[in-house]
């Protein structure tokens, strides 16, 4: 079983992927800046943030993977890139780290354009999509025998605003954006957690990216 460290581990991403790894057996880390009252029984807690990489590395001695699921909105707008390019650059030998982008770095089709070049994409979203893309670029410029990574763009209508339910099933398209038969793109936050801990059980994408959805 791994040791896995989960940083935003109480916001709606990060709180399915504590609770999927651990009812898989992992022994799981969550950091953020508050401890949630409602906790994960099996994981371990800890005030931890992605702004403050000295102290978040020491508190990550150990683990074999980080998973990043803090967003770019909100106080963290324009400070989650550079400090991941930080956290990318200290990580101990054989970490592997997972980031969770956005949906607006996936591509329309294979080959075509991404979703936040789109005239419809949110200019409200916008900022947000492309701080994520440019985490993106950061991986993809590393040297290949520089740190093992991994990087997920959810669907489009992934987010606290609409849940689901876990179904344990799950599409990848590459780069390529996930949509249904009728052209909607959606995955619940329990099936994104199955997708995140599939691909640290079993890698499929080492220093890759890779979209999910129904």
């Amino acid at each position: 079983m791994a040791r896995i460290a989960v940083i935003g581990g109480s916001g709606y991403a990060g709180r399915h992927i504590v609770a999927e790894a651990v009812n898989r057996g992992h022994s799981v880390l969550s950091v953020a800046r508050r401890i949630p009252s409602e906790r994960q029984s099996g994981a371990v807690y800890i005030e931890g943030s992605l702004t403050d990489v000295p102290a978040l590395l020491a508190q990550l001695q150990g683990v074999d993977v980080v998973v990043s699921a803090v967003a770019p909105r909100g106080d963290m707008a324009g400070l989650v890139r550079s400090n991941i390019a930080h956290l990318v650059s200290v990580l101990p030998e054989g970490v592997r780290i997972g980031v969770i982008g956005g949906a607006g770095g996936s591509l329309v089709t294979e080959g075509g354009q991404r979703l936040v070049d789109l005239p419809t994409f949110s200019a409200d979203y916008r900022p947000e999509a492309l701080e994520a893309i440019g985490i993106l670029e950061d991986l993809q410029a590393l040297s290949p025998d520089s740190v093992d990574w991994f990087y997920i763009h959810p669907a489009g209508g992934f987010g606290v605003w609409n849940p689901g339910e876990r179904t344990g099933q799950y599409r990848k398209g590459g780069e390529v954006v996930v949509t249904d038969a009728e052209g909607e793109s959606f995955i619940s936050g329990a099936d994104l957690a199955v997708a995140i801990v599939d691909e640290i059980e079993n890698p499929q994408h080492t220093r890759g990216r890779f979209t999910v959805g129904y």
